[in-house]
């Protein structure tokens, strides 16, 4: 599933090219296609992103609500389009203040749905603070994970809790702070808690401006046999079994709460 950086991207890259003109919206799979009849002609004035929701906002006060989940993804092309290709579920192609015209179709959302206004306010006060926007309160999530049990790589995962953290991050941001992935959210310090948001502020920057996951230091970046083109660089995520590259201690991996879970148990012993 994408985490929140790769929905910031894609919130500035629409942005640019659709905001301030008229879009034409259409749905050829047909799911959203009373959705886009009433959003077709209409001016597309911003597109914003919170955690991994994906917000496009109109002069008419409709919000167009995308969460990608496992499957979906954006194809983005120049104009003119050519036929949509697979389950095209919107198909959006505008100039925005540019005047240079694309196009954008997407395929596979769990949803892709008009809201309005209060009905976005009512969803975005289910998520945690998301750590890519600048209104971000830190102390929100920190009031809740300093009073739980759960364990604090539960904690960093549930999206009421902190928007946008995902598999990745989670795991990579625990194991660059030495915290063991099991450690019940009460026993995290308000200090290492700064030190964790700090530093996820920091990589998912990153991560927007090159459109990759960066969370190796240079320093530390000695090669491992398990890496592959297709997948970031990384200290632990879906690297079970390989050397720590700090210790050479094997990884390991576990599931937490439904999701696979990798750490190094003697870089982050507690």
């Amino acid at each position: 599933m994408p985490e929140g950086h790769t929905l910031h991207r894609l919130a500035k890259l629409h942005h640019k090219r659709f905001a301030g003109g008229e879009v034409r919206v259409s749905s050829p799979q047909g799911r959203f296609a009373d959705g886009a009849a009433r959003l077709d002609g209409q001016v597309l004035t911003r597109a914003e992103a919170w955690g991994k929701h994906l917000l496009h906002h109109y002069d008419s006060g409709l919000i167009v609500h995308i969460h990608l989940g496992l499957y979906g993804k954006f194809t983005e092309s120049p104009f003119p389009l050519g036929e949509p290709v697979g389950q095209v579920r919107m198909r959006l192609i505008g100039a925005g203040r540019t005047g240079d015209v694309f196009g954008t179709d997407l395929r596979g959302p769990t949803a892709c749905e008009i809201l309005l206004p209060p009905e976005v306010t009512a969803l975005t006060d289910r998520l945690g603070p998301d750590p890519l926007r600048k209104d971000a309160d830190p102390d929100r999530a920190w009031h809740r994970i300093s009073r739980s049990q759960r364990p604090i790589g539960a904690l960093l995962m549930d999206q009421k809790v902190l928007a946008g953290v995902g598999n990745v991050y989670r795991a990579e941001i625990l194991f660059r702070h030495g915290i063991s992935p099991d450690r019940p959210g009460t026993q995290l310090t308000y200090e290492e808690w700064q030190a964790i948001w700090s530093d996820l502020v920091d990589l998912m920057k990153v991560g927007v401006r090159r459109g990759v996951m960066v969370v190796v230091r240079p320093d530390d970046d000695h090669g491992a046999p398990s890496y592959a083109a297709d997948r970031p660089r990384t200290y632990v995520y879906r690297r079970a079994g390989d050397p720590c590259r700090l210790c050479s201690t094997p990884v390991l991996h576990s599931v937490l709460e439904g999701r696979n879970l990798f750490w190094c148990p003697t870089c982050q012993p507690s």
